[in-house]
């Protein structure tokens, strides 16, 4: 298994990153720089000795994103359902063994963005109810939030093509993660929030990546009322965001937003336009 792990001249080491010497060109000049880039790797999932599913992501938090991916996709309803989670020798297999010895494969029924499929936005909607939630908060906190987000990049600001969601509270963030995939940042959270007993629902979920349909689906599952990005959500999305009662914020960044769904819980009143 290669570290996946960067270290420069200045003995500063980098998890998630592999070593890797590159060019830089800036006005015409050329430097060579030893720097790194971001690891990426698989990891397949065992449930019960059946296999699930196999994920290309970072060699980050992975039980995290295994728990969170298991939650999020229905399989499980709360961390107490695993008995065992065990990861192989070269963390490329993690074993499952729930509290039950029941256990159906779940048939996936919505592909990820970039891929073809028959799937319906009424299919879509319909696998979720509205979300109750009274949850409002100022502009003013998005804007510090993701402030906190690009500060929690560690990762990102070392070797770049990485995502970074933060799930947070009206005041702070409560867990950070970093991801080759976007969605995989958002099961993470889901996995880390679990495991540490906190109450993933009427929060804040902060990314740096596009809020696709997989992405505000996995949200919703968790109970987040608000989704915020740096980039722009999809159409499928912002429909879904609209059946579920959820408020959905793009291109966060330098002090302005847009708000494409739900604005009362930003405080704004369509009515008054």
């Amino acid at each position: 298994m290669a570290d996946h792990t960067l270290c420069t001249d200045d003995t500063i080491c980098e998890p998630g990153a592999i070593p890797f010497a590159y060019w830089t060109i800036k006005a015409g000049s050329p430097e060579r720089v030893d720097g790194g880039v971001i690891a990426e790797t698989f990891v397949s999932i065992y449930v019960n000795g059946q296999d699930l599913a196999t994920l290309m992501c970072s060699p980050l938090d992975q039980e995290d994103l295994v728990v969170g991916f298991l939650f999020n996709e229905g399989v499980i309803a709360s961390v107490e359902e695993i008995g065992l989670i065990r990861p192989n020798a070269n963390e490329t297999t993690i074993d499952v063994f729930l509290t039950r010895r029941e256990f159906n494969a779940p048939r996936r029924m919505v592909l990820t963005s970039g891929c073809g499929g028959g799937i319906s936005f009424q299919n879509l909607a319909e696998t979720q109810v509205p979300l109750e939630s009274a949850m409002a908060i100022t502009p003013q906190v998005i804007l510090d939030r993701m402030a906190d987000l690009n500060q929690a990049a560690t990762l990102y600001k070392r070797v770049r093509g990485v995502h970074t969601s933060v799930l947070a509270s009206e005041q702070v963030v409560l867990f950070c993660a970093e991801d080759v995939g976007r969605h995989n940042t958002i099961d993470k959270l889901a996995g880390k929030a679990m495991r540490s007993g906190v109450d993933m629902r009427d929060r804040l979920l902060v990314t740096s990546g596009r809020i696709s349909s997989e992405m505000l689906s996995k949200a919703r599952q968790m109970g987040v009322p608000i989704v915020a990005s740096r980039t722009a959500p999809t159409s499928i999305s912002v429909g879904l965001a609209e059946a579920w009662n959820m408020c959905v914020v793009g291109y966060v960044r330098q002090g302005s937003m847009r708000v494409y769904t739900h604005a009362e819980r930003l405080g704004l009143d369509d009515q008054n336009d």
